[in-house]
């Protein structure tokens, strides 16, 4: 059997979770991560190169036999690297930058779910501040207040009152989130719970993975800022989406698919939809150019595939030829973060306990912001630190089996919401 070498860019969550299921294939080569985080880096081999320069990225892949390049993140796709990586005549798995516009601009994903006609919520656009305010104080609240471009899950207010939504214009006027904020959404807000489904795509065929709900904000009950995403679980119960919701979530991405080719824009990857399920049915919110990070640390420990295989059958087109069958089992991982997150924290704070987690029955621990100190610990080394995830027949008992494992890891100013996967039980 033919080896596959493969440079996985990233450092998060996700990556660790994309790392050990490409690991796990009898295909999988040498494997390689850029940067890379505490826990990767004892599966995979460090790759000295700069993720978010398109061409590095090419003549290291191609100088070092790298014959799959797996993008993690949204940056480096916005940046363009999947296409310098397949100028190079090397396999990519993620989209073009100009496709990846999807979630690089808010108001571009806006503008082809018009043309597709899909339901999403009403949204103006502004590039002025004064005009933003106005129009904001015109309609009153509640709304949502969005910066159009990428700012890593933080660019997003959610008004309840002309106030609130005033104090997020500016926000992303004044630069709270960097070159994002120079065009401002305002949108109606959307009301019900909401929901993640990943697909992934050729362009031509579009294979819905298992639905998952994350936790978006920081503490228990919905309270606090939005983040990154606090927790997550996988699948969404009947109960709260209906066979007919979720039909119509995949014909949403199905007929997105279709637009962005009828666009000239092929679109090849992950492509991640974020709805609201209002009382009219599903709506987005919002599309993502990659697998979701929490939402991965939950579908892929249930997806039975060899996701080598999976990748290299999207990049020849031929993704309707892939197997990918789920099991049963019940996932939920809880995020275990620093002190402060998503404001100011600290890092370097020394982990323990994560072997002792892992050797309970259905727990994988998750590196995201880790890193490998010099005499070998792991210190913590962003927001969200870990992802206990755990895998059970049944909602309470992964509920229980997270954060028994929760309580065997420790580190200074470690913080974690207590309801994750409440929902999910009846």
């Amino acid at each position: 059997m033919e080896k596959v070498n493969i440079l996985l860019l990233g450092s998060g969550g996700r990556e660790h979770a994309l790392l050990m299921k490409l690991a796990e294939s009898e295909r999988a080569g040498r494997l390689f991560v850029a940067p890379g985080n505490g826990g990767m880096l004892q599966l995979a081999e460090k790759a000295d190169v700069n993720m978010d320069a398109p061409e590095e990225v090419a003549a290291w892949a191609k100088g070092h036999d790298i014959d799959l390049v797996v993008v993690g993140p949204e940056a480096p796709l916005v940046e363009g690297v999947a296409d310098a990586v397949r100028a190079a005549g090397i396999a990519c798995f993620g989209p073009n930058a100009s496709a990846a516009q999807m979630e690089g601009s808010k108001e571009f994903a806006k503008q082809v779910m018009e043309r597709a006609g899909v339901p999403t919520a009403r949204y103006k656009s502004f590039t002025e501040a004064d005009a933003c305010k106005a129009y904001v104080n015109e309609i009153g609240g509640p709304c949502v207040i969005k910066a159009d471009g990428l700012a890593a899950g933080k660019g997003v207010i959610v008004a309840n009152s002309v106030e609130e939504a005033l104090d997020g214009v500016s926000q992303c006027f004044d630069g709270a989130f960097g070159a994002a904020g120079n065009t401002v959404i305002v949108e109606e807000m959307l009301i019900g719970p909401e929901c993640s489904l990943l697909a992934l795509t050729d362009g031509e065929t579009v294979v819905p993975l298992a639905t998952s709900q994350d936790h978006k904000r920081a503490y228990d009950g919905d309270k606090g800022p939005n983040t990154g995403g606090m927790g997550v679980y996988s699948p969404v119960p009947d109960f709260l989406v209906s066979e007919e919701d979720y039909n119509t979530m995949v014909e949403i991405m199905n007929k997105v698919v279709k637009q962005l080719k009828y666009d000239n824009n092929t679109y090849s990857g992950c492509l991640y939809g974020g709805f609201m399920l209002t009382a009219e049915g599903p709506k987005v919110l919002e599309f993502n150019a990659r697998f979701g990070d929490p939402e991965t640390q939950v579908v892929l420990p249930r997806m039975k595939a060899d996701l080598v295989d999976v990748f290299m059958a999207i990049e020849q087109g031929k993704l309707g030829n892939a197997s990918i069958e789920w099991d049963d089992d019940c996932a939920v991982s809880v995020v275990l973060a620093s002190k402060g997150y998503p404001g100011k924290y600290n890092t370097g704070k020394v982990i323990t306990g994560i072997d002792v987690a892992e050797a309970q029955e259905g727990i994988t621990v998750y590196h995201a912001g880790t890193k490998l100190s010099d005499s070998g610990d792991i210190l913590t080394a962003g927001g969200r630190v870990l992802d206990v995830t755990a895998v059970a027949p049944t909602f309470e008992e992964a509920r229980e089996r997270a954060y028994a494992a929760v309580g065997l890891i420790d580190f200074e100013g470690k913080e974690f919401r207590t309801d994750i996967g409440a929902k999910a039980m009846r």
